[in-house]
C-alpha cells in the first residue's frame, strides 16, 4: 500500500485543486446518507499517517484509506477518466476540478457535528494513531511521545514490527522500515528490547527526515538522505550492489537468514540487496527472505 509519504503528496495535489472552492457535485454511492450539498465549500485536504482527510465547512468529513487498491485522480471537467466510473468510490467536483476516490477499501463520510454538541471531534480511525512523521517540524513532545508508546512494546517484537505499527507512530511503510533498519545496522527482526535507546531516537529521526524530503516531491529517497552511520554508510541507489558494484566501504555480505516468506535469486558471484530486509549476500545462490516483510494497515 501506499507509503505514508505518498498519502500525504496526494494531499497536497488535492488541497491545490479543491480547497476553499464549492462543490459542484459530491457523490459516493456505496456510502449511506447524503453527502454536503452542492455549494458547500472544501475547507481543507489533509493527511494523517495513512488517511486521507476532506474537510468541509459545514463540520462533515469525507475520509479514505487507500490500502493496496485505492488511488485518488485529479481531471478537468468533461476529462475520460483513466478508470471505470463504476469502480469510484468518492467524487468530488468543483467548477475547475473533478477529484475521484477510485476503488479504495476504507471510505467514510462523517456527518456535521449536531447543534450543541462539540465543534469538532477527532476521527476513531485516526485517534488511535502516533505523531506524523510525514508531518512538519517534529517536536520534542512527539519524540518524547514515540518513546513513551515504544516502551508498551513487547521487548521480543522486531523492530521491523514496530516501526511499522501506525499506533507508535504513523507514515513508515515497508520500503523505510527496512531502509532504516539498514541504515542503522540492525538486522529487521532484532527484538524491540535489544534495541538502545540512543538507536531508537536515530531511527525516529532518520524515519522523519526521511519520509519529509519524500513528501517535497521528485524521484523517492533512500537512506542517502540521512548522514552516514559510523561502519555503516547509508545505501544509495546508485550504490546497489545488485548493478554490479562491490558494496560501499564499511558494508559487509551478511548470512543467509532463515527460511521464509519468499526468495529473491542472485546469479553466482554477484552481490544481491533483499528488498525485505535491505541485506547484502553473495550472490551463489536463492536468498531466502525471512518473515519480517509485513503489511501495515492502520
Amino acid at each position: 500500500m501506499p507509503e505514508g509519504d505518498t498519502i500525504h503528496r496526494t494531499a497536497n495535489r488535492l488541497a491545490a485543486a479543491l480547497a476553499g472552492r464549492p462543490l459542484v457535485r459530491f457523490e459516493a454511492r456505496r456510502l449511506v446518507g447524503s453527502g454536503p450539498p452542492p455549494g458547500t465549500v472544501i475547507e481543507a485536504v489533509e493527511a494523517r499517517g495513512k488517511h486521507l482527510l476532506v474537510r468541509f465547512v459545514d463540520g462533515s468529513e469525507l475520509e479514505t484509506h487507500l490500502r493496496m487498491t485505492g488511488s485518488w485522480h485529479l481531471y478537468r471537467p468533461g476529462e475520460r477518466w483513466r478508470r471505470a466510473p463504476a469502480t469510484a468510490r468518492a467524487v468530488l467536483e468543483t467548477a475547475d476540478w473533478v477529484a475521484v476516490c477510485f476503488a479504495a477499501p476504507d471510505v467514510v463520510l462523517r456527518p456535521p457535528p449536531r447543534p450543541g454538541g462539540p465543534a469538532s471531534r477527532p476521527a476513531p480511525t485516526v485517534a488511535h494513531l502516533g505523531p506524523d512523521l510525514c508531518a512538519p517540524g517534529l517536536t520534542d513532545a512527539d519524540r518524547a511521545e514515540i518513546r513513551r508508546r515504544i516502551a508498551g512494546v513487547p521487548p521480543a517484537v522486531p523492530l521491523v514490527d514496530v516501526l511499522l505499527d501506525q499506533r507508535v507512530f504513523c507514515g513508515v511503510g515497508n520500503v523505510y522500515a527496512n531502509e532504516l533498519a539498514h541504515a542503522v545496522g540492525l538486522h529487521p527482526l532484532t527484538p524491540a528490547g535489544a534495541v538502545p535507546a540512543a538507536t531508537w531516537d536515530e531511527l525516529i529521526v532518520s524515519a522523519h527526515r526521511l519520509l519529509r524530503a519524500n513528501v517535497a516531491g521528485g524521484p523517492r529517497r533512500g537512506g542517502g538522505v540521512r548522514a552516514g552511520r559510523p561502519g555503516v554508510p547509508p545505501l544509495r541507489s546508485t550504490d546497489r550492489p545488485g548493478r554490479g558494484r562491490p558494496p560501499p566501504p564499511g558494508h559487509v555480505l551478511v548470512p543467509v537468514v532463515p527460511a521464509g516468506a519468499g526468495r529473491c535469486t542472485a546469479r553466482p558471484g554477484r552481490l544481491k540487496i533483499c528488498s525485505t530486509f535491505g541485506l547484502i549476500t553473495q550472490g551463489s545462490g536463492p536468498m531466502v527472505r525471512g518473515p519480517g516483510l509485513r503489511g501495515s494497515s492502520m
